[in-house]
């Protein structure tokens, strides 16, 4: 299963300059991997880009059915000190998931840690959104790479033009 599932990392703040560019190099990118192959598409349930991914991939499974959106979450109450409408969102998202695994039932200090990690673990391939140099994403970024994860930052094709 692992070598047809992709992970998503990414910052949870999108600047609005940014939002259309990083969604459509998002789909772009994720229906690149489908016709590669890839059927597990596997999101963090945070806030910004995980949203923004799981969303994309419920989209896509309109006119792909084949393909299934896989939540690693930290926690069960993770959503917790959100707007209402973001937790309804999440709320959505977890209803429409083919697969929900929580890594820690309580928060812990590092149950983000432990979400990335399975994330990464889970996959073959890494779609980030990472523009800063330092914090969570680059974090699991690194790791994806140092366990022979592939990993694409969409951000590069943004800041060097090339969208």
């Amino acid at each position: 299963m692992k070598e047809y599932s992709c992970c998503f990392t990414g910052h949870r703040k999108i600047s609005e300059n940014e939002y259309y560019k990083v969604m459509f190099l998002l789909r772009q990118t994720i229906e690149q991997k489908i016709k590669e192959g890839y059927k597990f598409f596997c999101a963090g349930g945070a806030l910004g880009f995980d949203t923004m991914a799981a969303m994309t991939v419920l989209k896509l499974k309109e006119q792909y059915p084949h393909i299934q959106l896989h939540l690693y979450l930290p926690c069960v109450e993770q959503a917790q000190k959100w707007s209402e409408q973001a937790k309804k969102r999440y709320e959505t998202i977890k209803q429409q998931s083919n697969l929900i695994v929580y890594v820690s039932h309580n928060y812990t200090n590092d149950c983000m840690l432990k979400r990335n990690r399975t994330l990464v673990d889970k996959s073959s391939f890494c779609i980030a959104y990472c523009n800063q140099s330092k914090g969570g994403t680059v974090y699991t970024m690194n790791y994806a790479k140092e366990h022979n994860v592939s990993v694409i930052n969409i951000a590069n094709n943004i800041s060097m033009g090339t969208f």
